[in-house]
């Protein structure tokens, strides 16, 4: 695992390598390690592939908006689900490509923990779906590796 320096503080870096030829959008975000009977509520996303991906819920932060709002936002939008937030695990950084907004990313993943609270809508966020997994299922599941040490390090 690799580390870089942060605004003074040190990022995990977990994902592909840095690609100096490219520029980078930064995209602040927030994730939930959210729990439910016993089990993580996740989200299969279809991607531009046609590929199922199994992600934390979770998504990036709109101009204005707090890390807290835009889980409790991102949540609801991609599970139809509401959310207590409990305590933030922590964050880590990746630099990816983002087909679905066709840019080049640099990702601050601020990651929480949170339990799922009752089921309020329809999922609203289009190729998405909640699914429920026990953490063994999830670290199988999950292709972000970033995801995978916080949900393995979770209790």
């Amino acid at each position: 695992m690799k580390t870089t320096k942060f605004r003074k503080k040190v990022l995990r870096l977990f994902g592909e390598k840095v690609d100096r030829k490219v520029k980078y959008q930064r995209r602040v975000g927030a994730y939930g390690i959210i729990v439910h009977n016993n089990e993580l509520l996740l989200t299969e996303q279809i991607t531009s592939e046609n590929n199922i991906e199994v992600q934390l819920p979770g998504g990036g932060s709109n101009e204005g908006e707090s890390l807290i709002q835009t889980l409790y936002r991102e949540v609801l939008e991609e599970t139809g689900w509401g959310i207590k937030v409990l305590k933030k695990n922590g964050v880590f950084q990746r630099f990816t490509y983002m087909p679905e907004y066709k840019i080049w990313a640099h990702k601050i993943c601020h990651v929480y923990k949170c339990v799922a609270t009752i089921k309020k809508t329809k999922i609203l966020e289009k190729n998405h779906r909640s699914v429920f997994m026990n953490k063994k299922r999830a670290m199988d599941a999950l292709l972000d590796t970033g995801f995978k040490y916080f949900v393995k390090t979770f209790n």
